[in-house]
């Protein structure tokens, strides 16, 4: 099926002048900077940086250049091919204000899965069509070829999927990728944990492929709030006319470049958090009132338990939060348990050991 980038795109985004800054307009290097009404003197505090001092009385770059070239050489992806955002969830959002029509088009989620798809849909005045993965967890490609319409303009694919913590067989994410003349966004929040390799490095293959990364997860930069989004450079280009101008702010765009220097230290920390997947899931299903652990590729497990309401009530009472999942969709009974440090892990399971239903 031909692809019709042209096509997707909103009118009103077609014919969108973006908001554009001198900075945007000009390279180089500035030593006299006076085109955005900026306090000239200072700011009365400073981001401080490997011993440096970072003075916050200019705005940051709002293309992310060095950022993005770091992310490049980590990646191994053009810079043209990224977009940077306030979490993954500002990418989501764009990419539903770029293709959706209010009132007229819709999105396709497969629950259970993460729930910022249809809250971004909701604020856009996007419908949005659920197909439920299996009782695998997995997608039912013939119910999604049903469901798919003239107004359908983005199917969202969790992989590893939120909350269940499975990958989504590759061979069906390329049927969808193959036979729908739509957008495909493939959420990968938790690669790093997955033995399934990334689809960013199948961008060429693929024009209307738009794949989502963190560093909230495995990077573990959570509050800095940085996602990620890779794609064509057309979809990049209509991606970035629609953000707002400065959306990182310095502080992130600084720390997030030191943080980006640690590759071999969040190598470790993803094989330490493997390890102790594993050890939890053992722990888990020997207790007497699990009934399942299902297979896991996240950072985190979802276990079905005899009673999951009480006993996260009673993991409560005791300090420790875990994510009620009973009331999602192909969900019930379960709870989802995110893999802590290893002394977390056995608190956890000597809590748990200690409940009497």
């Amino acid at each position: 099926m031909e692809f019709n980038l042209e096509y997707l795109v909103r009118q009103n985004i077609k014919n969108l002048a973006p908001y554009s800054t001198a900075r945007h307009e000009f390279s180089g290097e500035a030593s006299v900077m006076l085109d955005a009404n900026e306090n000239a003197i200072g700011s009365p505090v400073t981001l401080d940086i490997n011993n440096q001092h970072e003075l916050l009385n200019r705005y940051p770059d709002p293309v992310q250049t060095r950022l993005k070239q770091r992310i490049s050489a980590i990646k191994g992806l053009p810079v043209e091919n990224i977009f940077t955002g306030n979490g993954s969830d500002e990418a989501i959002d764009v990419l539903i204000r770029i293709f959706c029509e209010p009132g007229f088009d819709n999105i396709i989620t497969l629950p259970p899965t993460y729930g910022m798809y249809s809250v971004a849909a909701a604020i856009n005045n996007v419908k949005v069509k659920e197909v439920p993965l299996n009782t695998d967890f997995q997608m039912d490609i013939q119910a999604i070829a049903d469901a798919v319409d003239e107004y359908t303009k983005i199917i969202f694919i969790c992989s590893p999927n939120n909350p269940s913590g499975n990958s989504i067989n590759r061979q069906d994410i390329e049927v969808i990728l193959n036979n729908f003349d739509g957008i495909v966004v493939v959420d990968e929040a938790y690669i790093n944990y997955a033995r399934q390799k990334t689809l960013s490095l199948q961008l060429a293959d693929h024009p209307n492929l738009v794949v989502l990364q963190t560093l909230s997860k495995a990077w573990g930069l959570a509050a800095l709030r940085l996602g990620l989004a890779f794609a064509s450079r057309e979809i990049i280009r209509l991606m970035n006319h629609v953000k707002y101008p400065y959306n990182i702010n310095i502080a992130t765009q600084e720390l997030a470049l030191q943080g980006l220097q640690h590759v071999d230290q969040v190598n470790a920390w993803i094989r330490d958090c493997i390890e102790q997947r594993s050890w939890l899931e053992e722990e888990l299903n020997r207790l007497s009132y699990t009934q399942k652990v299902y297979p896991s590729d996240a950072n985190f497990l979802l276990v079905k338990m005899t009673g999951a309401n009480e006993i996260f009530k009673y993991l409560q009472q005791n300090g420790i939060i875990v994510r009620n999942r009973s009331n999602v969709r192909g969900c019930e009974d379960c709870l989802r348990i995110t893999v802590g440090t290893a002394a977390e892990n056995a608190v956890l399971i000597s809590t748990l050991k200690a409940y009497k239903k």
